[in-house]
């Protein structure tokens, strides 16, 4: 039976998506110039409810090819403009850079990840131990990395566990080139509790990395713009926010031995003896046959390991720039000098960064079309702690569904203009400023959403290979979701006020003029 040109037009579109899921977005772009003409701002809603939903369904369709569908309509009827989102492009272009060069860098630097994160796996043997280990490695370089190069760092050890026993249980020797993503010849038990425990470690880093990142100005990438608009330092952010964050880190750390200990959402996957055994033997194998050249390169990986987190803590450079240097670096003493070869290190991280940019078009969507407006002002008529909390809640319920970049950002903004109009003080915008960063970074672990990192953990290679979906992410992440934002929530209500009073008294911090807001912060 012939095929029309229509049916086959029809079968090209995304591909083997499934078929409901092809009707759904042909349905979405349908009927999205009509809610526009009757009211842009449901329209706006609309579109971020439809760009979610391509993101919860990743796994069955990448979210680039249908959330950029969409977004080309949008701008074909006139909800943003090309511009607007060349605008939001422009002023995230570190985020990007980042993503770019410090992801293919640290492809580079996977030999020298791969020996440590092995090492530490075999010797560590009780998993709550192994769990805390990696939540709080992780949650310490994301105070001084950005959460992004963490958890890059982390997928690249996940997929060389994965792979190597992949390869093994299939049969191949470890030098073998070997498919990981075929699992044909695979059906074992072993594998699915090796997944369980591959997922069970990659969540708590994720959350780790919004654990550290609160807690500094380097953290994220809305930390810098606070500490920007409030004219702080890298030691008064940190003190500022110690009342809030460190309550919150111990109380993550105490969610952690929980859900280990309980099992509960799906924690507590052990690794499988054979799985261990596997692990054992390949490190045992790596070591004996370790040359004089590949000794050099650890070391040498040592060292640039060493230089890209002292670049990030003292604020060299741009992250991004940084994230070059550790690619000139690492692929020169590594002997990586064809271009083909260095092609490999970007495939990860280049689908992503267009995902982030139509992103970006979606937040110039949601300012053009005034959608957080209502929210922002019916926030500022609170007063006192309850002005606080209400700040915090409304800052975590938007981060949850938007960047928390963008959130972060409108809101200081929002709040400097009200300094500035003179309706607050500024020892009130000071702390205003705590309750919008803690806000931002702690309840937006709820979705992908929120965080660019869990975003990019979505969307992966991993995920697939782990059945990490956007629903699974949810749910292991709701636990840590409800302890993080109701103890920065009473925090921020019972402790922030009295203990950033006890914080002036012993001079840790000093009051701020009040046209000290906008002032750029010393040593940014």
């Amino acid at each position: 039976m012939q095929t029309s040109m229509i049916a086959a037009i029809y079968k090209n579109f995304l591909g083997h998506a499934p078929d409901w899921y092809k009707k759904t977005i042909i349905a979405f772009l349908i009927v999205n110039p009509f809610i526009f003409m009757v009211d842009p701002y449901i329209a706006g809603w609309t579109l971020v409810i439809q760009f979610i939903f391509t993101l919860a369904m990743a796994l069955k369709c990448y979210p680039l090819q249908p959330g950029g569908l969409l977004l080309i309509e949008a701008m074909f009827i006139g909800m943003t403009s090309p511009g607007h989102m060349m605008h939001e492009i422009e002023v995230n272009l570190e985020v990007l850079l980042l993503l770019v060069f410090m992801v293919a860098g640290i492809y580079f630097m996977k030999d020298l990840l791969m020996f440590l994160f092995t090492k530490l796996v075999i010797k560590v043997k009780n998993k709550l131990i192994l769990s805390l280990a990696f939540i709080f490695a992780s949650a310490f370089l994301s105070a001084f990395l950005d959460a992004l190069t963490v958890v890059a760092v982390i997928i690249s050890v996940g997929l060389g566990f994965y792979s190597i026993y992949h390869k093994v249980a299939s049969g191949k020797e470890f030098h073998s080139e070997h498919d990981h993503t075929s699992d044909d010849e695979l059906g074992s038990h072993d594998l699915e509790d090796f997944r369980a425990f591959l997922r069970n470690l990659m969540m708590h880093s994720a959350v780790g990395t919004a654990l550290g990142g609160v807690m500094t100005m380097v953290g994220e990438p809305q930390n810098l713009i606070i500490a920007d608009k409030a004219g702080w330092d890298f030691v008064e952010f940190f003190i500022r926010m110690a009342p809030v964050t460190l309550p919150v880190f111990v109380f993550g750390l105490l969610t952690t031995v929980v859900l280990e200990k309980t099992g509960m959402f799906s924690y507590g996957a052990k690794l499988p003896t054979a799985v261990r055994q596997i692990l054992v033997d390949y490190n045992d194998h790596m070591d004996k046959g370790r040359s004089k050249r590949e000794k050099a390169k650890l070391v040498v990986q040592a060292f640039i390991g060493i230089w890209l987190i002292v670049g990030l803590a003292t604020h060299m450079a741009s992250v991004g720039l940084i994230g070059l240097s550790v690619i000139v670096l690492a692929t020169s003493m590594s002997g990586v000098i064809e271009e083909h070869a260095l092609g490999k290190a970007f495939e990860e991280a280049l689908p992503f960064t267009a995902l982030l940019c139509v992103f970006f078009g979606v937040v110039a969507v949601i300012i053009d079309q005034g959608l957080f407006q209502p929210v922002i002002h019916w926030v500022l008529s609170f007063e006192g702690e309850t002005q606080m909390v209400m700040f915090y809640l409304a800052n975590g319920v938007l981060s949850m569904v938007s960047d928390n970049v963008f959130v972060g950002s409108v809101y200081i903004t929002e709040v400097t203009a009200a300094l500035e109009a003179g309706q607050i003080t500024r020892d009130q915008y000071d702390m205003l400023a705590v309750a919008i960063n803690t806000g931002t970074n702690l309840p937006s672990v709820a979705t992908p959403n929120g965080q660019a990192a869990f975003l990019f953990l979505l969307t992966s290679a991993i995920a697939p290979l782990l059945r990490l979906s956007y629903g699974r992410m949810v749910m292991m992440a709701l636990p840590y979701t409800v302890v993080l934002t109701i103890v920065g929530l009473l925090a921020t209500y019972l402790g922030l006020a009295d203990a950033t009073q006890v914080l002036y008294d012993m001079h840790l911090i000093e009051h701020h003029s009040a046209t000290g807001a906008g002032a750029p912060a010393s040593g940014h």
